[in-house]
């Protein structure tokens, strides 16, 4: 007896946009999409008028330097390899051009081989994921509030509102030694991937982006939630990146199944 199974890989579809707020004369985030080596990343800059652009500028300019890896591995080492030089780099810029004055950027990214993610990450830029109608942050703040929520200090919902939430504790650019955080999970058919900086979900609330996740397609779901950030007041950039696993389609396989 014989069972046919069709088996499709799943196609990465993403959408993204940018803005500098209601408040801010420049907008120091930076994205990047690059879906050919599925490869995706929003920076978050810090250090005033222009040097924070400058910083997230230069993370997602390194970052599309790096090539596609066969290995999961090499393709992890690859994208962290990136973050750490560019680490260098702006310390480099930053004591040349700016007399030492100090400038940074959150990083967050999403990796994916095959039917595995990857999430990279330095500060409180993030990385959620809605999958039957659950939406869980994958990514961990390095700030000094969701160190008082992991000590137990404060619930989270204390910190949402905590005077401190925008201080970060880890940053590319901010210390001669840089620590990524790596989180690795399994991604499937249907998953929708959300990185953003902290002007989307300080302005927009979980059931909010929830909602917005589960009624729109991609472009219009980015252009709903930077309008409702905005709409919120958006007294910083905002920044999103939406990617979803869909059917290829083109690509599918037949598996013959033998009993």
């Amino acid at each position: 007896m014989s069972d046919t199974t069709i088996r499709r890989p799943i196609r990465w579809n993403s959408a993204q946009d940018t803005n500098v707020g209601m408040v801010r004369e420049v907008n120091e985030d930076s994205i990047i999409s690059l879906p050919d080596i599925q490869l995706w990343a929003v920076a978050d800059g810090m250090g005033g008028y222009e040097a924070g652009n400058v910083a997230s500028n230069m993370i997602v300019k390194s970052l599309t330097e790096i090539t596609n890896k066969s290995s999961l591995n090499e393709f992890v080492d690859s994208v962290e390899d990136s973050l750490i030089d560019v680490n260098h780099r702006i310390l480099e810029y930053a004591d040349i051009m700016l007399d030492g004055r100090t400038l940074g950027s959150t990083i967050v990214t999403l990796a994916i081989k095959g039917h595995v993610g990857i999430c990279l990450w330095a500060g409180d830029s993030r990385l959620y994921r809605f999958r039957n109608n659950n939406f869980i942050q994958l990514s961990r703040d390095h700030s000094q509030v969701e160190e008082l929520v992991q000590q137990g200090f404060i619930t989270p919902e204390e910190a949402e509102y905590h005077p401190d939430s925008n201080v970060i504790t880890r940053a590319i650019g901010a210390s001669p030694e840089v620590y990524i955080d790596i989180n690795v999970f399994s991604v499937q058919l249907g998953d929708t991937f959300l990185l953003c900086s902290d002007g989307l979900y300080n302005m927009v609330s979980k059931d909010d982006i929830s909602n917005t996740l589960s009624t729109l397609p991609l472009q219009d779901a980015v252009d709903s939630l930077i309008k409702q950030a905005l709409d919120n007041g958006a007294n910083d950039n905002v920044s999103v990146i939406l990617v979803k696993g869909e059917p290829d389609a083109a690509y599918s396989t037949q598996v013959i199944l033998q009993e």
